[in-house]
């Protein structure tokens, strides 16, 4: 095998596809990248079984071949080279690579030793282009309340379905929930994404990225922008019916500028550290006023008081981060949060009228 390619296309291919791949006992190619040429492109690859990563580039090809080589060592090495051509051989399992002054030989494994790149029948699968921004807001929004708790590895995931005309994302890890409609869809679709494959996806986009597309069958979902694939393996199961759990009625509403609300809870959560993070946030209907509270036992206590819009007074007990990283992803000046009374959820929304996410915080018991 022998090609040419331009340093900053090899190097951000590996980079993007080499984060995904990982070594596994009796596996060791898994820690490899795939290099391979398909006519005037190069594909450059790598998996963990769960997830595939592969990009292609343009390349001058002299000779045709594959071969897989360790995946950090060869990024590290791309990336530190100038920027210009680099001029590749491979012979054996052997690599040269070399740029002006600078040459490496890296060994590497037989490319029949790398597992098959998984498959999708594009004609057959549920297909959406999303916009980029829409995207990766709606990760951003529903991957925050998803669950560590691989016992439960449903919940480790985001819940992308059809609700009526609707493509909605969901997330909950029993303690908060999320939801994110995304755009109008005619089609059928229930599947739960591991968060962490909706991550790579994030990571890989770049700023110049306008749409992708992303493509589901029974097993397995594809995101594609531009020339870079990302294969995932969807969480085998039924996602809990998360619809019973969001609040019908609300007696305490309350609107505040999003601005106040997130700078007056950052400063209850400095003092909120000893105590899990608790913050009781008061309402008063009287003074149209929200006072948050929270005490650290040896060092003192905070109280803060906001100008907002309250119906009717209420007092609910809540956990600073997980209201810090709700506000963290609403876009909007307003936020309304409602609840009924201190045991009931909190939701909390945009006050926008095209509002397309709700997020819900369990109380704590005050």
């Amino acid at each position: 095998m022998e090609f040419s390619v331009t340093q900053e296309n090899l190097a951000r291919a590996l980079n993007n596809v080499g984060r995904v791949a990982s070594a596994r006992a009796g596996l060791a190619v898994l820690g490899n990248v795939l290099i391979r040429t398909d006519g005037t492109r190069l594909l450059v690859a790598a998996t963990n079984l769960e997830i595939a990563s592969t990009h292609y580039i343009g390349a001058k090809v002299t000779a045709p071949g594959s071969i897989t080589i360790p995946a950090k060592l060869v990024a590290e090495f791309v990336s530190s080279l100038p920027k210009g051509t680099v001029d590749i051989s491979v012979k054996g399992t052997r690599m040269t690579i070399a740029s002006g002054p600078y040459t490496s030989v890296i060994n590497g494994v037989d490319a029949e030793e790398f597992p098959e790149l998984p498959s999708i029948d594009e004609q057959s699968a549920i297909h959406y282009s999303l916009s980029v921004a829409d995207f990766k807001q709606a990760v951003a929004q529903t991957s925050i309340t998803a669950s560590n708790d691989t016992t439960r590895p449903v919940l480790t995931g985001v819940y992308w379905h059809s609700d009526g005309d609707t493509l909605s994302l969901a997330a909950t890890d029993g303690y908060r929930l999320s939801e994110r409609q995304l755009v109008k869809t005619e089609s059928s679709v229930a599947a739960i994404i591991p968060t962490s494959s909706l991550h790579e996806v994030v990571r890989t986009l770049s700023d110049s990225d306008d749409e992708i597309d992303v493509l589901f069958d029974e097993t397995q979902v594809r995101f594609r922008v531009n020339d870079a694939e990302i294969t995932s393996r969807l969480i085998d199961g039924n996602y809990p019916d998360y619809k019973q759990l969001i609040p019908t009625t609300a007696e305490t509403k309350v609107v505040i500028k999003t601005a106040d609300l997130l700078r007056t809870t950052k400063i209850a959560a400095l003092f909120a550290r000893s105590s899990g993070g608790s913050i009781t946030l008061s309402a008063n209907a009287d003074t149209q006023k929200l006072a948050i509270h929270s005490i650290a036992s040896e060092l003192g206590e905070n109280t803060s008081e906001v100008d907002v819009e309250v119906t009717v007074s209420g007092q609910v007990t809540l956990n600073s981060r997980y209201l810090i990283e709700a506000l963290g992803v609403i876009d909007a000046e307003q936020v309304s949060f409602s609840f009924n009374g201190k045991l009931s959820p909190v939701i909390i929304r945009s006050t926008a009228q095209n509002s397309n996410y709700f997020h819900i915080i369990m109380p704590l018991k005050s």
